[in-house]
């Protein structure tokens, strides 16, 4: 792999700012379905799209990703171990030595399951838990999904699998439980990996209730400073760099540059963060396929020329924080040349209340179900060979036999 343009030699951020030839953070969300209606949901998924990219579609964008040596994807959803051939793709993928991290409820982590995951060194587990305590967890996620995610936790402890992911969106509800978190992960082998809120999807409805306060944010960036070598963040957080120190990970928003998003049916956007039509790069049912889009697409070369106006490059501690996220900006109604909503020098807060009553953008998309915002998620689940889906079947049920 290697970097589009010349950049001088030194800090990562410097290296990936005008983009590589492929994504080093790919996240592929293989369906919209789930059995969970999470409050904070980025993709508000829920009903499954009928459009949704083919087992064969699916397996030609994998030898994509092998002939542009992508190193690994991050498989998400909705929940995808729901599609009735994602244990097919997990295979294929890893066959053709693309390395698969997927996200899950852990609804389908059976003890047999769990035991197959042990014995694999090319795919890695993200069990999402957003409380340390079922009173916080249940009340983001759905009544039950607690004991959902910890009995999956449990039988990949059971299998011998080590250093599987517990994936956090840090609240307000929850930013006082970070020990606990980093307590619940020790205790079972795991690595706790924390991100940020973001008003994206459904998230856009609550994130005004349950984004960190400017306190909490500031303990967040004390916690990390003392625990985050141990702690994965990825670029969530790179915004509470303007407090003083970097933090680890990377300090920039990676939109377009090495980060990018493949929906369910096929879109590409520049962010799994920003799924709205003025991030669209392309589709990888276009001709070309994915390496088109990721190369050529008029989005994703504008977005890799570095920020050169705006409000925050007038601020000292622009180097530090890179003006923030733009997913944030963008679904909050503030410029994306402008401050971060939650800058940690006051300017976004000021900024949200210069909007006036300017109404932030909708997310593109949403298979949300539309009677209950959380759902119970102790079901049944069917025998490993039972028949596969419709192919037009909306349901993330259909198939199961409790």
């Amino acid at each position: 792999m290697t970097v589009q343009t010349q950049a001088r030699p030194g800090r990562l951020v410097d290296l990936f700012e005008r983009g590589l030839d492929a994504p080093i953070c790919l996240t592929w969300e293989l369906t919209y379905a789930c059995n969970l209606s999470c409050v904070h949901c980025l993709s508000s998924s829920g009903r499954r799209d009928p459009r949704e990219l083919s087992t064969a579609e699916c397996k030609a964008v994998i030898d994509e990703l092998e002939r542009m040596q992508v190193f690994y994807v991050n498989i998400g959803g909705g929940e995808p171990t729901v599609r009735s051939d994602f244990w097919e793709l997990v295979d294929y993928a890893t066959a053709h030595k693309v390395g698969v991290k997927f996200s899950t409820n852990g609804v389908k982590i059976t003890p047999e399951v769990a035991r197959r995951l042990a014995a694999s060194d090319y795919v890695d587990v993200q069990i999402s838990l957003d409380g340390a305590t079922a009173e916080v967890n249940d009340a983001v996620r759905g009544p039950g999904s607690f004991a959902t995610a910890t009995r999956a936790m449990e039988n990949l402890r059971d299998a011998g699998f080590t250093g599987f992911k517990i994936s956090v969106v840090v609240t307000r509800e929850n930013a006082g439980q970070l020990d606990a978190f980093k307590a619940i992960a020790d205790g079972y082998g795991a690595q706790l990996r924390l991100t940020r809120l973001r008003p994206s999807g459904r998230g856009a409805d609550v994130w005004d209730e349950l984004h960190p306060t400017a306190a909490q944010q500031r303990q967040l960036y004390d916690w990390l400073v003392a625990n985050g070598e141990q702690v994965l963040t990825g670029d969530s957080f790179f915004h509470l760099s303007a407090y003083g120190d970097s933090l680890p990970g990377l300090n920039l928003c990676g939109a377009g540059r090495v980060v990018c998003l493949i929906d369910p049916v096929g879109d590409v956007y520049a962010c799994p963060f920003a799924i709205h039509e003025n991030f669209l790069a392309g589709n990888v049912r276009s001709p070309g396929g994915f390496t088109s889009v990721w190369r050529e697409s008029e989005l994703f070369a504008d977005l890799r020329h570095p920020q050169t106006g705006g409000a925050c490059t007038k601020c000292q501690h622009f180097d530090s924080c890179r003006g923030g996220c733009m997913a944030a900006k963008f679904f909050t109604g503030l410029p994306l040349d402008g401050p971060d909503p939650e800058c940690v020098q006051g300017y976004g807060a000021d900024a949200l209340l210069a909007r006036g009553e300017v109404r932030p953008p909708k997310p593109a998309v949403d298979h949300s179900h539309r009677k209950t915002r959380a759902v119970p998620v102790t079901i049944g689940l069917s025998p490993p060979d039972h028949a596969p889906v419709s192919a037009c079947e909306e349901s993330p049920l259909a198939g199961f036999r409790p």
